[in-house]
């Protein structure tokens, strides 16, 4: 027997944008929604322990998704976390809190996403952060009464503050807040921690209204299909402990599963490349061949090197500074980003120092050309996806972060860095010609875990949402998470998807 429940609204996942959406809708007293949400309702200890975030990979708050063998990548199978709790990859991400460069949004204007440029997305960004008392910040420009409270580390990693001097040293340009989004230079991040600790969407935005009694929020719940009437979508099938349940929405039903659970959802449902859906068991209800489709993702290399003293461990998230850069001059906007890491970061099976005996100086591809595909593996619920971003099949990425590691080996060598720097690790001083660069890096690959646009957003036929994020030919459907995005934007994404998620509240509001 199917239990069945009724609401306004449904919002199918409880990463940052479902938390951002459950506390948005439910402010109206009158609105009733349910959240489900794949993972546990109980947060892992060590998610409040901002150092600690690399071991809530793998762990039972992460999907744990991997790659295809990637013929860019050597054939190498890339891990993709990606989170299952409340608060989703926000509660297993590096807590970096940085807008793109405002040219990554106008390019989503310029791709037909109308709507959507730098200035308009403005005023959703600033609702969601606070910033209040953060030095140098131009309200301007920056939030100081949303949720989210966000600044630079509090007690900034002995590195961090080496690696500051150094670009400085190198003659790169600083800012005072590089997370505006206005210029490229570098600059401390934003950070989601706050007194010590992990600061994400569940605890910012959630769990503050639990208590309202128009929210119902579900967990251990996965996603089954979802229903329909016709073409007017009524709402979402899904599982707890072996009890099938349908909730309808009266209203609208809303993904926000992320770039890969969302366009996964939505094939499990019969809308996407037709084709595709017969061959894994699925009835086709609407072609779409745009889902799934698209799939942008940031990877990451970088100069790893021996340290010259015993690194101090961190009490931050390990990242405290970055910058961006334009390897090419004819781009309308910066496509590497460049970071210090106070630990000696690279793909799992290659050699390096200990993690107190080394760093490495990040080197991360911030707007890709190659596309890749998330697709499903059959017709089950649960199933793990067939994921391939196709990293590195164009070219061009790939000598973009041979341009970063370049300059990152030109700042590593500055005096700043001079009582830290023992021997270079990686990719090794006897590494200097293109060609050897260009084989390190598609052997030293990781993901940024920043997977975004397989349900992109445009104004045309192909596009699988418009720019009110609805689902094209379906009714009272929308989209509103990292996926929607045309292309993906020059900085760690999560603090887009909560700009996405305001935005996307405001519109369901005024529909």
């Amino acid at each position: 027997m199917v239990n069945t429940e009724t609401y306004d609204y449904v919002v199918v996942g409880a990463g940052t944008a479902g938390c951002v959406l459950a506390a948005r809708l439910t402010e109206d007293a009158g609105t009733r929604v349910l959240l489900i949400e794949a993972g546990s309702a109980d947060p892992l200890p060590l998610m409040a322990v901002p150092a600690a975030w690399p071991a809530l990979l793998g762990s039972e708050a992460d999907w744990a998704d991997r790659t295809v063998p990637q013929e860019g990548a050597d054939a190498r199978v890339v891990p993709l976390p990606r989170g299952r709790a409340l608060g989703g990859s926000s509660a297993i991400n590096a807590m970096t809190f940085l807008r793109g460069h405002r040219s990554s949004y106008d390019a989503w204007e310029k791709a037909g996403a109308t709507g959507w440029s730098y200035d308009e997305l403005l005023p959703y960004f600033k609702r969601s952060e606070n910033l209040a008392g953060v030095p140098g910040r131009n309200p301007r420009y920056r939030g100081t009464a949303g949720p989210l409270r966000v600044a630079p580390a509090a007690r900034p990693h002995p590195l961090s503050e080496a690696f500051f001097e150094a670009v400085r040293q190198a003659g790169h340009p600083i800012t005072e807040d590089f997370t505006s989004g206005l210029t490229e230079a570098f600059g401390w991040e934003d950070l989601t921690i706050v007194d010590g600790q992990r600061l994400d969407a569940a605890t910012a935005y959630l769990r503050p209204v639990l208590d309202r009694p128009n929210l119902t929020v579900v967990t251990n719940a996965l996603a089954h299909r979802l229903t329909f009437d016709g073409k007017r979508c009524t709402g979402v099938e899904y599982g707890v402990g072996g009890q099938t349940h349908s909730a309808v929405a009266t209203q609208e039903t809303v993904l926000t599963a992320g770039a890969l659970g969302s366009a996964g959802l939505l094939m499990l449902s019969g809308i996407g490349p037709e084709d595709h859906l017969r061959e894994v068991g699925v009835e086709p209800r609407l072609h779409r061949p745009g889902v799934g489709a698209n799939l942008q993702d940031h990877t990451f290399t970088g100069v790893v090197y021996r340290s010259a003293r015993p690194v101090p461990p961190s009490t931050g998230n390990h990242g405290e500074v970055a910058g961006l850069i334009r390897t090419d001059p004819s781009l309308d906007g910066p496509d590497v980003q460049l970071q210090m890491v106070d630990v000696p970061l690279r793909e799992d099976t290659l050699p390096g120092p200990e993690m107190d005996q080394g760093y490495t100086l990040m080197v991360a591809l911030m707007r890709p050309f190659s596309r890749g595909t998330v697709r499903l593996a059959d017709a089950t619920p649960g199933s793990a996806l067939v994921v391939d971003p196709r990293y590195y099949t164009d070219q061009r990425d790939v000598d973009a972060l041979v341009s970063g590691l370049r300059t990152v080996r030109e700042i590593g060598l500055t005096d700043a860095l001079a009582d830290w720097r023992g021997e270079e690790a990686l990719p090794g001083a006897d590494v200097q010609d293109d060609d050897g660069l260009r084989a390190y890096v598609r052997r030293n690959i990781r993901s940024y875990s920043h997977y975004s646009g397989t349900c992109r957003m445009g104004s045309d036929p192909e596009a699988v949402v418009d720019p009110r994020l609805r689902v094209r030919g379906v009714e009272g459907l929308r989209v509103a998470d990292a996926s929607v995005m045309p292309s993906i934007v020059s900085a760690n994404t999560n603090a887009t998807v909560y700009a996405i998620a305001e935005r996307a509240a405001e519109l369901l509001r005024t529909r």
